[in-house]
């Protein structure tokens, strides 16, 4: 509203607002790439949102195709509130304006190019109109000395429901009519699917799936919960196990106990001491 007091003075020039805000996009400046070097991805009048700053270039997904690609920081303007156009020119902004979609009423707040430090109001009529935005020692905006505002947001509000000397109301800021549904854009995107098994149970599997031979299935996708490389270990493993057991006793066979074999060894002993005093004496 015209003449209202506010504590807090506003920036004197155009400031990022918040990431990820909803009224915040790029518009599309020039083609991309120009037409005579290939097709364009973007083009011009094109709203996107960006997805990250690469250092002179911007990821971005595109608000009218849903096409998610890169393109230069100087072939787009940066605009803040839906309405703050951040370096556009009076020639860029009646172009913007005199695209099929954009309806009469619609308007953009831009820089201008012959005084620094103020700011212009472009609206669509039956052609561009553009009017100055003067500002005040004290840092409020007026385009009629009648009339003065605290910051650009409530003159934009005031001039939407009057048109108190202009061209005609307010209605839609510039490039409004591409705005899309988010969830719809992102949407396209398929998510990968997860898949969470169960915990392994050792107890569960058998001698017999270890040391299978294992086909090859390399243009299939492995369920089983052992590595082809781990079971081949394994298999190794148990067969070298089964060789070592090949040359023990046989599991009917009782191993002898220490006290048996004591005894057999004495017996032993007796046998040779009896065998070797009869050797002797039959040589006497």
């Amino acid at each position: 509203m015209g003449n209202t007091i506010k504590n807090n003075p506003p920036p004197a020039k155009i400031t990022q607002s918040e990431t990820g805000t909803e009224s915040d996009f790029l518009a599309v400046l020039y083609d991309y790439p120009p037409p005579d070097v290939s097709e364009p991805i973007f083009y011009f009048g094109e709203k996107l949102r960006v997805i990250s700053d690469e250092g002179g270039w911007w990821r971005v997904v595109s608000l009218k195709s849903g096409r998610e690609n890169y393109i230069p920081a100087k072939c787009v303007a940066k605009v803040y509130h839906g309405w703050l156009f951040d370096g556009v020119g009076r020639e860029k902004s009646e172009q913007l304006l005199q695209l099929p979609e954009v309806k009469t009423g619609s308007f953009m707040i831009r820089q201008s190019e012959t005084q620094k430090g103020t700011y212009s109001l472009s609206v669509k009529h039956r052609q561009v109109k553009h009017y100055r935005i003067f500002r005040l020692p004290n840092n409020w905006y007026y385009i009629s000395p009648r009339l003065t505002f605290q910051c650009l947001e409530h003159l934009v509000n005031h001039y939407s429901e009057n048109a108190d000397g202009l061209c005609c109301v307010l209605t839609t800021p510039c490039l409004t009519q591409q705005s899309v549904n988010l969830t719809e854009v992102f949407g396209r995107q398929q998510m990968p699917v997860m898949r969470r098994k169960k915990p392994f149970n050792w107890k569960s599997m058998k001698k017999v799936s270890l040391t299978a031979e294992e086909p090859d299935h390399s243009s299939e996708t492995d369920d089983s919960f052992l590595s082809y490389g781990l079971r081949q270990s394994i298999a190794s493993y148990l067969s070298l196990a089964e060789d070592e057991e090949s040359y023990s006793l046989p599991s009917n066979e009782q191993k002898p106990s220490r006290r048996s074999c004591v005894l057999s060894s004495v017996n032993a002993r007796s046998n040779f001491m009896s065998n070797r005093a009869s050797y002797t004496e039959g040589y006497r």
